[in-house]
């Protein structure tokens, strides 16, 4: 077997002074806040500090060199992994701060895949993931997001706890989950957020933009959403059952959406952003649908989606509450629930993957800083930390 390695070339840049008009200190001040100790606001900055300018992966070793502090990996490690303080605040204060800055249109959904060698870190287990075509072993960690202005802004993280994770007390001991977290379907993981975040947002709630294109709860999550008066914008199954909203129950059983489509629906043209800022008439088909089993009033959705002209059927099939909406927003909506940019950003520059430890509350100590790195990066007009250390990878 050929082993590799790779080795990492660091121009650094000097220590960084503070400066008149530096945004990070009070940022840091104000997004830590709430930690009760001054021990804990501290390396709750420097950890965050790591993670702007470490260079390559954002090991705890990596994050403590680039401080340059005495003992500071101990400290670091015994932070994030060890140290009992709170999250939840910290996320609020992020919420606040982002919310400032963001001018949002949606509350987005992104799942991040971990993949993880060993069976100890909370919540590993056997997935196949749709996008790799394969099954891994992973963390799965499920995020939620302001979008708007071309942007994504994680504010909230759930961890999957799938399988013994759930069941077994000795593990879920030692991992530190605490007693109200079990499995669930994903689309309660996704719901639970979407309260969280209406009852700490300073903003009227926006639409909720999900792919549930992959998952069989998909119905469960328009009804709970509908049924809490969230307008969202989601893509479903094609399998999805449904019915033609003129359409009498007893006239018949539900159809599959893609089925459904494309018997009941009508072709509208629409004119939809593309990457070069211009726009492009596309073709959309779609038709007001109920669920099954559903009679209400506000349970009526428009079912829609872009023709796809070469496999000559309608493409990812999205269902939506608002119905008197014009196309050219509800395709808006659903190009803004692609998180996948923003989490491989995640992944290569901000170091979701890096996470050493192995408990429940760590993770969401690391995450929670994660977000804050993000944040700063993306809407302080900084500049600062990773994206300014030049970096040559050579592989041997």
């Amino acid at each position: 077997m050929t082993a590799t390695a790779t080795a990492h070339v660091v121009t650094r840049l000097p220590a960084r002074q503070a400066q008149p008009h530096d945004p990070f200190t009070p940022f840091a001040q104000e997004v830590f806040a709430e930690l009760p100790r001054a021990d804990q606001r501290r390396w709750a900055r420097v950890y965050l500090e790591g993670l702007l300018a470490a260079p390559g992966r954002k090991s705890i070793r990596q994050l403590a060199a680039t401080s340059g502090l005495p003992g500071a990996a101990l400290s670091l490690q015994q932070f994030v992994n060890a140290s009992p303080w709170d999250w939840k605040p910290v996320r609020r204060a992020l919420l606040r701060w982002s919310e400032q800055r963001t001018a949002a249109t949606a509350w987005t959904v992104g799942l991040t895949v971990i993949p993880k060698r060993g069976e100890h870190s909370a919540g590993v287990h056997r997935r196949f993931v749709p996008a790799l075509g394969r099954t891994i072993n992973c963390q799965v960690g499920v995020g939620i997001f302001l979008a708007g202005g071309g942007r994504q802004i994680p504010v909230d993280w759930r961890l999957l706890v799938p399988g013994r994770w759930s069941d077994d007390e000795e593990l879920r001991a030692r991992a530190r989950i605490p007693a109200l977290y079990r499995e669930r379907p994903l689309a309660a993981y996704v719901l639970g957020m979407v309260e969280s975040l209406a009852r700490e947002t300073g903003a009227l709630p926006l639409p909720v933009v999900a792919d549930m294109s992959h998952e069989q709860d998909a119905g469960s999550l328009v009804r709970a959403l509908g049924d809490r008066r969230y307008d969202h914008v989601i893509a479903v199954p094609p399998s999805l059952p449904l019915l033609p909203f003129a359409q009498d129950p007893a006239d018949g059983g539900p159809l599959g959406a893609r089925l459904l489509l494309g018997r009941h629906g009508s072709a509208v043209t629409a004119l939809h952003g593309t990457a070069a800022g211009g726009t492009r008439g596309v073709r959309v088909l779609t038709c007001l649908v109920r669920l099954p089993g559903v009679t209400a009033t506000r349970s009526v959705y428009r079912l829609f989606a872009e023709w796809d002209p070469v496999g000559n059927r309608p493409a990812r099939l999205w269902l939506t509450n608002l119905i008197h909406d014009r196309t050219e927003r509800l395709l808006t909506l659903a190009a803004a629930q692609d998180a996948s940019a923003t989490l491989d950003t995640l992944a290569e520059d901000f170091g979701i993957s890096a996470f050493e430890g192995r408990s429940y509350p760590g993770w969401h100590h690391h995450m929670t800083l994660v977000s804050a790195a993000y944040a700063f990066a993306r809407l302080s007009g900084a500049g600062h930390g990773a994206h300014r250390v030049p970096v040559c990878r050579a592989t041997a």
